[in-house]
């Protein structure tokens, strides 16, 4: 029989349906993880007000077929006196990794920890996060996690923003604005975004080194409409 694990923290939307759709497709059995990771929130970050509604998350486990949710607290996660930081050197100190100091050891600690509780046999992840992706790659392979670690599309409504429960905290402005965020990475064009950019490179989807616009290299970017980031990125194609 085999397990596919998709860790979320909740506030589900289609993105993560896909997850859980592709789990389902290929394995015995499906399990959803639901934990807000403290470990990878920076202070004055959104940890306090990121949304919660487990039984609302609960229910579209439920439909789209999940065997059992696991939602441990804080507390067994990272009980009295945990000290334990998975680091990835690397891949996780560039862009996301030097705009959220820590944010990727918060990352790698509690995907190998849910790795260890659940033992899947695979886990999903959306390519929308494409430096988390690499970074835990990077960790699966150099510990030797017995786990295939699978990537889904990235996840758009209509106008081409890609799905993120951050976009919950977009006015409405600037969830109009926001939409420039994928048309910008497709047409290679900083200048096209209607917010305020932090970053927007071609990379190697494996280091995350700076690389040549080349097929299976990765044009990322971030950027803020108002007091909401956002992350994006697309696969770019041979011509």
């Amino acid at each position: 029989m085999t397990t596919g694990l998709v860790p979320t923290m909740g506030a589900l939307h289609d993105g993560h349906r896909a997850l859980l759709r592709a789990a389902r497709a290929e394995n015995d059995r499906v399990v959803m993880s639901l934990f807000v990771n403290p470990a990878q929130f920076a202070a004055g970050e959104d940890f306090d007000r990121y949304a919660r509604d487990e039984e609302r998350d609960r229910r579209i486990a439920a439909e789209e077929g999940v065997d059992e949710v696991f939602a441990p607290s804080v507390e067994q996660m990272y009980p009295a006196g945990f000290s334990t930081r998975v680091e990835v050197a690397g891949v996780a100190d560039r862009l996301e990794g030097e705009a959220r100091p820590g944010h990727f050891a918060g990352v790698a600690t509690v995907v190998l920890k849910l790795l260890h509780v659940v033992a899947p046999d695979r886990a999903y992840f959306g390519q929308k996060d494409a430096q988390q992706l690499a970074v835990v790659r990077r960790m699966v392979r150099d510990l030797d996690v017995p786990v295939e670690i699978r990537s889904v599309p990235t996840q758009r409504d209509a106008d081409g923003l890609a799905l993120s429960s951050r976009n919950a905290y977009l006015s409405g402005d600037e969830r109009v604005r926001a939409a420039s965020l994928h048309r910008a990475l497709l047409a290679g064009d900083p200048s096209l975004i209607e917010g305020d950019v932090e970053y927007f490179t071609v990379v190697d989807r494996d280091t995350f080194e700076p690389a040549e616009p080349r097929a299976g290299a990765i044009r990322v970017a971030a950027a803020r409409f108002g007091a909401t980031r956002l992350i994006d990125n697309v696969v770019l194609e041979q011509r």
